[in-house]
């Protein structure tokens, strides 16, 4: 990302604003926002309000847009921290304020992105050894900035209650996959780049279901790839089944997973076209080395005659 401020989620990245403690979810905490605290807002310009497929599928139903006309009038593309992956973010006004925010708040409320409704409470997952099958330990952290007022308020919740309260857990839901992808990505770090055509497919099935979904009917997609019909039926109507579909395939298409299987005769068609290229690369080989041998005996041919 162009921006060093700010972190995946828009949470300021200085530690100092990150409470030194570890919460569960029956961790108390006091904070309350309301129009009544003289922060009302604060916290709605200059940040990066990141955006998962899911929070540009809710906005732009609520929206009743197209997902490419929100796109265009109201995100800005960038590459999502720490990775060559494109995304989108909230396109700030001309004063740095989120374009759904007013003085009498968030006109976007219900369906808030992901980054709005965390806040002020974080979320960690550490998977011990890095070996999988092993539960990871979930905690959460509190982030305390000073300009924020909500955190002198009366108002006491367990983390449990906050969560439900931001409607949290169905984000975490819905974006676990597709921050999985991410972070894989991140784990290999930028000694190993992604193709252009892999960034511009990351890009299209992240941001617009919509193309997502003609891709699949329209082009050889469903040549390729073994699709059941109960699949194929939901996904060509449910856009949630959709989503979580588009997950697969990403992970299918940039990992090597196995979320979708490829057709039978497709490998063995690459596999045929693999063992061509090698033979080709094989035979080219050949014809060099002979033709370098040829190269020598003519030159060393040469240097025997001049020295008779």
């Amino acid at each position: 990302m162009a921006e060093q401020d700010k972190g995946m989620f828009g949470f300021d990245k200085n530690p100092s604003n990150i409470l030194p403690k570890k919460y569960t979810l029956n961790s108390k905490i006091k904070f309350k926002c309301h129009p009544g605290v003289s922060c009302f807002t604060a916290c709605c310009g200059n940040i990066n309000i990141i955006l998962t497929p899911f929070d540009i599928l809710r906005l732009r139903k609520y929206l009743n847009l197209p997902a490419a006309e929100f796109l265009l009038r109201f995100t800005t593309p960038m590459f999502i921290e720490k990775t060559d992956m494109p995304g989108v973010k909230i396109h700030l006004d001309e004063n740095g304020r989120c374009p759904f925010v007013t003085e009498a708040g968030c006109t976007i409320y219900p369906e808030r992105p992901s980054a709005c409704r965390y806040y002020p409470v974080g979320m960690a997952n550490f998977h011990e050894g890095g070996e999988e099958g092993i539960d990871s330990e979930r905690f959460f952290f509190l982030v305390k900035e000073s300009h924020c007022k909500g955190h002198e308020e009366d108002k006491e919740w367990t983390i449990r209650e906050w969560r439900e309260d931001q409607g949290v857990d169905l984000c975490d839901e819905m974006n676990r996959e597709w921050l999985e992808i991410v972070m894989r990505r991140k784990s290999f770090g930028f000694q190993a780049s992604l193709s252009e055509q892999a960034k511009k497919m990351f890009f299209m099935v992240s941001t617009d279901l919509d193309k997502f979904r003609e891709f699949i009917f329209t082009s050889s997609f469903l040549d390729i790839y073994e699709i059941g019909q109960e699949t194929l039926d939901k996904i060509k109507e449910d856009d949630i089944a959709l989503l979580r579909f588009s997950y697969k395939y990403l992970a299918s298409s940039l990992f090597g997973t196995k979320d979708l299987k490829i057709r039978d005769e497709k490998i063995k068609a690459k596999a045929a076209e693999l063992n061509e290229k090698r033979s080709h690369k094989e035979s080219e080989a050949v014809e060099i080395y002979e033709e370098l041998k040829a190269e020598r005996d003519r030159m060393a041919a040469e240097l025997k005659e001049k020295n008779k």
